[in-house]
């Protein structure tokens, strides 16, 4: 359930305009660059911006990822991969802004530097991202198309364990998408893909800078896509199965606690909602 306002994603409304127009002005390159341009200081700097989405800081982030993003574009010759993993993040975070037009612009710039560098992983990252957009565009059947063509690519599955990982999340993504189509099999047959690739995976927290896949967040996809689907009694018994300890980041966490409040909301569980809502 997300608030109402601008910015969902946000509380304060005036950080998430700040946030909107900073990205706005750095992607269109009308802001100067305002920090050091050393690969490594660059480098720690998106860490540090992924920190800040992953814990919801956005005060900071709000300074952090335009500032990366200018300082990063006056680099020559430019580091395409870092600047590719900035426009994702970036894409993400505009996404949750409900800030779609920009959004586009930020994926599509991801996706042509993550081409430019040949990083088979943050082209599939990029894919899934524009394949977010595309749903919410109402655009299902391309978005399902963007997702699973990703997930067959090669050079993905060449790619070891942050390849399948990043597999994993293009199918549950695709579940997603299913979901929102009323086609509930078909979400639930793609879930226990990408729960199996999860379960296959030696590491615990894949792809932490990408919000993480384990088997924690493919079950939290499938709370989302069960209450997409209409069916608030199976999103709670879903969200039910989740120890939220395991989820790898406060964003998602919080994603948890909204997703079970909106199932109390359509079950008309007043109390139960507002409980949920105050955890996330």
């Amino acid at each position: 359930m997300a608030t109402t306002g601008t910015h969902p994603a946000v509380a304060d409304p005036q950080l998430g305009e700040l946030l909107v127009s900073r990205l706005r002005d750095a992607t269109l390159g009308l802001s100067a660059p305002a920090g050091s341009d050393d690969p490594e200081r660059l480098a720690a700097e998106l860490d540090h911006a992924h920190r800040d989405y992953r814990t919801g800081g956005y005060a900071s982030l709000a300074e952090r990822l335009p500032r990366f993003l200018s300082t990063a574009h006056a680099v020559s010759p430019p580091d395409h991969l870092l600047l590719a993993r900035g426009y994702l993040l970036t894409t993400r975070l505009l996404i949750k802004l409900d800030e779609q037009q920009l959004g586009w612009m930020a994926a599509d710039r991801a996706r042509q530097l993550a081409a430019a560098c040949g990083n088979a992983v943050a082209l599939a990252e990029s894919s899934r991202q524009l394949a977010v957009l595309a749903r919410k565009a109402g655009w299902h059947d391309q978005a399902l198309t963007l997702t699973l063509t990703a997930a067959d690519a090669p050079e993905l599955r060449a790619a070891g364990a942050p390849g399948n990982a990043l597999r994993g999340l293009l199918i549950q993504s695709a579940a997603y998408t299913a979901a929102w189509q009323g086609n509930p099999s078909g979400m639930r047959e793609l879930t226990a893909e990408a729960a199996a690739i999860a379960s296959d995976l030696t590491h615990g927290r894949q792809l932490l800078d990408l919000g993480g896949f384990n088997p924690a967040t493919v079950q939290l996809h499938l709370v989302s896509a069960e209450n997409s689907a209409g069916l608030p009694a199976r999103d709670l018994a879903a969200a039910h199965a989740i120890d939220p300890a395991t989820l790898p980041s406060n964003e998602r966490r919080a994603r948890l606690y909204t997703d079970i409040a909106n199932a109390h909301h359509r079950q008309g569980h007043r109390d139960a909602c507002i409980t949920s809502l105050l955890a996330a």
